[in-house]
């Protein structure tokens, strides 16, 4: 005899038989019904999954483009997005290790740098793509040896663009391993030392070069210029090892250049077209200004035919005005629009070299004068300089704009912006900002209205900032 039992589970109905045998009872599962569990919908995505689901499915280009807008240490982290999201920097080919990438909140050196070559380190082990360009400009960096192992690493891959700001310490000897990077178009270096192998022959690819604070010699400079033959565009800043700047640069777009020198020579530079240069002073250079050039203004313009835009900064234009200046350039300057100008109005050669290069520039648009007002040593000729009646024979029908910084107030100054405004048929607008030290705005305009047609006064005066 068997008594039934039903025992209910989760999935399944199970019939239980108990029989006693021999006063034992012994259960028996002898049937087994599957009973299908009724699901329940599926739930919907909530929108959080969604937003997940489309960060992890943007297209490739798009992620590429998110990257690229983001520093480093910023990217690195895009990596707990998704498990699509996780290696995507490392294909990144911009590598820029500054300040923002790595941040140390301590004053102690070696901690810092410990730091900054373990992520440099990590992040080149890592690296699986290509790297166009890597910055390396953090401020509290010196020139470690490790550098040495990251360009030699570098120039294994074919890098195209490297910029190279050592902040702190003496200036850093390049590898030569650097030297091999022929396929560098960009090169940027700061507080470096350049003493390429004899067997150098340039950059064939290179067209921008950017150096600041470096060492080379007079040789090195003229070579390296010289056999990068597709170089566009070259700044120079605070150099020494070389004193002439001799270029020599057949697609020469772009020159701009700030340092203690003693002579240039411009060659096969027909194309330049944008230059800025500044001669600085010291106590090495007082005897190279004393003593000038031999061919001041037609030597610096002789080969810049297509000059559009001029800025002589610092004390340049003094060492131009050290040669005989004429009445204007034999070739004049007819691409030149813009013309920017640091100048002592109170120093005759200046202004004779000033108002040469205007009459030598017909098709001046725009026009800056810079004035050193804390040189104030009148001589008397210069007086009656801008007031002499040979100049106002001079017409500038397509100058539009005027800029003149620094106003002291003295007479000098008034009589070259009466000049100006009585030759300027087409002038829109001139702008006069007195120097901080100088007169005040109101003496200023007292000085104007006195010296100067009052149909004139529609030229603005600012005080200095």
């Amino acid at each position: 005899d068997f008594d039934v039992s039903t025992v209910l589970t989760e999935d399944t109905n199970c019939i239980v038989l108990n029989q006693t045998i021999d006063g034992a009872n012994h259960s028996v599962f002898c049937v087994s019904q599957s009973v299908q569990k009724q699901r329940e919908p599926a739930m919907l995505p909530c929108r959080a999954e969604l937003e997940l689901d489309r960060i992890s499915n943007l297209p490739g280009h798009i992620t590429d483009k998110i990257l690229s807008h983001l520093s480093l240490r910023d990217a690195v982290r895009t990596s707990i997005l998704s498990s699509k999201w996780r290696y995507k920097w490392m294909t990144l080919p911009s590598l820029v290790f500054d300040n923002q990438c790595v941040a140390v909140p301590s004053q102690d050196q070696t901690l810092i740098r410990n730091k900054l070559v373990n992520v440099i380190d990590h992040v080149l082990l890592l690296h699986s793509g290509t790297i166009h360009k890597f910055k390396l400009s953090h401020r509290d960096l010196q020139g470690v040896s490790d550098i040495d192992k990251w360009i030699l690493y570098l120039s294994r891959i074919s890098v195209q663009e490297l910029i190279l700001e050592i902040w702190k310490g003496p200036r850093y000897k390049l590898p030569s391993c650097i030297y091999t990077c022929q396929k560098l178009v960009h090169l940027e270096l700061f507080n470096c030392m350049l003493s390429p192998p004899l067997t150098f022959k340039g950059f064939r690819s290179l067209t921008s070069l950017d150096l600041q604070h470096i060492s080379l010699s007079q040789d090195v400079f003229e070579n390296l210029i010289s056999s990068c033959t597709f170089l566009e565009r070259l700044t120079l800043m605070n150099f020494d090892g070389f004193t002439c700047l001799n270029i020599h640069a057949p697609n020469l777009l772009f020159f701009d250049v700030g340092g203690v020198f003693e002579d240039f020579n411009f060659k096969s530079t027909c194309l330049l077209a944008i230059v800025s240069i500044g001669l600085y002073m010291n106590a090495g250079n007082d005897q190279i200004m004393a003593r000038g050039n031999s061919g001041g203004l037609l030597k610096f313009l002789s080969n810049l035919p297509h000059i559009q835009r001029l800025e002589i900064q610092s004390y340049f234009l003094r060492y131009l005005a050290m040669s005989k200046v004429s009445v204007r350039l034999p070739v004049l300057c007819e691409d030149l629009t813009y013309l920017s100008i640091r100048i002592n109005f109170n120093h005759l050669g200046e202004s004779s070299a000033a108002l040469c290069l205007l009459r030598s520039a017909p098709n001046l648009q725009e026009l800056e004068m810079l004035a050193r007002p804390e040189e104030n040593n009148v001589v008397g000729p210069i007086l009656n300089f801008w007031a002499a009646e040979d100049h106002w024979n001079s017409l500038f029908d397509q100058l539009r704009i005027v800029r003149i910084v620094g106003i002291s107030g003295g007479r000098p100054e008034l009589e070259c912006i009466n000049f100006l405004l009585s030759n300027s048929p087409v002038l829109e607008k001139m702008t006069l900002e007195n120097a901080a030290n100088g007169v005040p705005r109101f003496v200023l305009i007292e000085n104007l209205t006195t010296l100067l047609d009052l149909r004139w006064l529609f030229v603005f005066v600012n005080d200095a900032p």
